[in-house]
């Protein structure tokens, strides 16, 4: 009984969470329901972004939501009238990923006055990074020995990096409440893809 009253408690937080963000809530709200079905949630964060494209300023909504199996992800961005449509629209497009097949959970915390941190104090902002193998980024360069004089060919060394999903969350943005839930939905996801490890 206590896990459907906390479900009952998680779905209806969401629902207010996207509601409050003001951003096509029913839109968003369908897309993000049906991808998660019937299974409970564990946790869920909805952040908002607003960027600005030459004359244009766009919307962009981001929301994440762990269920015990599976973590989800739901981008909603609007875009202007085009060629290919009269009118203003927006595409929304959810992705369903197994909690087994995260590989990487980076949190990057900034700190003000680094000398006076106390433990527990909010950070300035955090990027929370998420990679599951869909999107690598390469990173390429030309290769050289030690010979500052040699003229061959080396090659190229570089590094790959999994980078599915980033996302940046600032106190002074977004306020503090969201980079605290942001925080709370990392260690949320941290701690399943630990116990899918086990």
């Amino acid at each position: 009984m206590d896990g459907m009253a906390k479900t009952s408690t998680t779905t209806q937080g969401l629902r207010a969470a996207i509601e409050r963000s003001g951003y096509y809530p029913a839109l968003v709200a369908e897309a993000v329901e049906a991808a998660v079905g019937g299974e409970p949630m564990r946790s869920y964060l909805v952040h908002q972004e607003t960027t600005f494209d030459q004359n244009e300023v766009r919307r962009h909504v981001t929301v994440l939501v762990l269920t015990g199996n599976r973590f989800i992800v739901s981008h909603t961005d609007e875009q202007a009238a085009d060629d290919t449509s009269p009118t203003p629209y927006a595409t929304t497009s959810t992705e369903s990923v197994k909690l087994g097949r995260i590989s990487s959970i980076v949190v990057s915390r900034v700190v003000a006055n680094p000398e006076q941190y106390k433990p527990g104090t909010l950070p300035r902002e955090i990027v929370l990074t998420i990679g599951w193998g869909a999107v690598s980024r390469l990173d390429l360069e030309p290769a050289a020995c030690g010979d500052p004089n040699c003229e061959a060919d080396h090659g190229y060394t570089g590094s790959s990096t999994a980078d599915d999903l980033s996302l940046r969350v600032s106190e002074a943005g977004d306020g503090p409440e969201t980079v605290r839930e942001a925080l709370a939905f990392a260690q949320s996801l941290s701690e399943a893809t630990a116990d899918t490890g086990r």
